[in-house]
């Protein structure tokens, strides 16, 4: 279905209208990608842009809307000033606030002229379609939206980005990229008691990429921190993973495969190499070390056939075939669990929900055949897969906090909850 989506999508983007300047459309095509504008506002198997996607918050279910120029109920009758007000300000051309769930405290930052650019694309270079937009599912008076100006005054800022001097122009295309259109913060930036990211970029703290949750998985450190972060992996082996899903050692999961398959691996690789820069720059949080265990004999137990620990047994069943007895798995195929950094950090969220509900890489078009899948385990009990995660992630080295069957059966009911139907 998501190749489907992904085919339908781009064939439609790339069909400009008559009279549109090539060279202007490609610009704004450009962005909508880095932006990953589909991701958000199209439903598996339907058309670009109508929007009509189910987004959870903790007060409700809301839907994105549709953002063709579609004049009725799409943005056909925007002006530029309301699309700019809209996508930088989060305020509809009707004068309603938008949820940050569409991340306008990020494009706030999205410069003038791609703003332009990007308003040309969507008024001459996208399907206009008629589809009346889905009010939200958030109970009054939670629903009422005048309290979203505060909160903007409060976590917003509406300064463009500005380059940073003494850093080169690669580094601050990275840092447009990543802080802007790529709304990275979304996702790896933690939020405080007001839903907002604690850092919206470099220069507000080792907040910003610090990682976060969201959808009940765990999105990873991108700062320089060993084991949980980035801090082990070189700038050509971020270049891979966003042009790819995958690397010798790593695979995307969750909502990173969406932000490969529609966005990152579409993009330049002058670009990808900007925001790898930026990235690897970004030093690690304070008190975030990792000390790998010494001394493991998991390999050699694993392979005398001893499953004397907790969780062994369960591994040698279900695993191991894939990940192999020494936890190394299969360079770009199968994904390590030794020192992956889906393993190590405290909150154990993402690897408990791989192993609940199973993933897939996804489809690029480097090798659009190797888009492996791992199957969910979800016939597995609370303590058993409580036992296993455990187990993986006290071996070969690692040397994370064990899971309890509670919180397998928090996110049993969080995945149950947030995971759609396949049709």
């Amino acid at each position: 279905m998501k190749r489907i989506l992904l085919s339908t999508a781009f064939a439609l983007m790339l069909a400009a209208p008559a009279g549109a300047a090539p060279a202007d459309l490609e610009a704004g095509r450009a962005i909508a990608i880095a932006g990953d504008c589909i991701a958000c506002h199209t439903v598996p198997g339907g058309k670009p842009f109508v929007g009509g996607l189910p987004m959870e918050t903790p007060i409700g279910t809301i839907y994105s809307t549709n953002i063709t120029p579609a004049a009725r109920t799409g943005i056909g009758g925007y002006s530029f000033d309301d699309f700019d007000r809209a996508v930088r300000q989060g305020v509809a051309k009707d004068g309603h606030r938008l949820y940050p769930a569409m991340p306008y405290p990020s494009y706030a930052k999205v410069s003038d002229a791609d703003m332009r650019a990007l308003y040309a694309y969507f008024m001459t270079g996208v399907e206009a379609v008629e589809q009346p937009n889905r009010d939200s599912d958030i109970p009054w008076p939670l629903s009422i939206r005048w309290p979203l100006a505060l909160w903007n005054l409060t976590f917003v800022s509406s300064e463009p980005f500005k380059p940073v001097a003494g850093r080169d122009e690669v580094w601050n295309r990275g840092a447009y990229l990543v802080e802007s259109l790529g709304h990275c913060g979304s996702c790896h930036t933690p939020r405080g008691i007001g839903f907002q990211e604690k850092a919206l970029g470099f220069t507000d703290g080792d907040k910003f990429l610090a990682g976060g949750v969201i959808d009940g998985w765990f999105a990873k450190s991108l700062r320089g921190d060993k084991g949980y972060g980035l801090g082990d992996w070189s700038e050509d082996e971020i270049v891979r993973f966003l042009k790819t899903g995958r690397t010798d050692r790593t695979a995307a999961f969750g909502g990173m495969t969406e932000v490969i398959s529609h966005s990152t691996q579409h993009m330049s690789d002058g670009d990808l190499t900007a925001m790898a820069r930026y990235l690897k720059s970004l030093p690690a949080a304070p008190g975030k070390g990792y000390t790998p265990k010494q001394g493991d004999t998991t390999f050699a137990d694993l392979r005398a056939g001893q499953y004397g620990k907790r969780g062994a047994l369960t591994y040698a069943e279900y695993c191991q075939n894939c990940h192999r007895a020494d936890g190394n798995g299969a360079p770009a195929i199968f994904p390590a669990l030794a020192g992956n950094s889906a393993v190590l950090p405290d909150d154990p969220a993402s690897l408990i929900r791989i192993v609940l509900a199973g993933g897939r890489m996804p489809v690029t078009g480097d090798d659009p055949y190797r888009a492996f899948a791992m199957p969910g385990f979800a016939k597995l009990s609370d303590a058993e897969v409580a036992d296993v995660v455990t187990f993986i992630r006290a071996s070969w080295g690692n040397n994370a906090p064990p899971v309890s069957a509670g919180e397998v059966a928090s996110a049993r009911k969080q995945t149950a909850a947030t995971t759609p139907a396949r049709p």
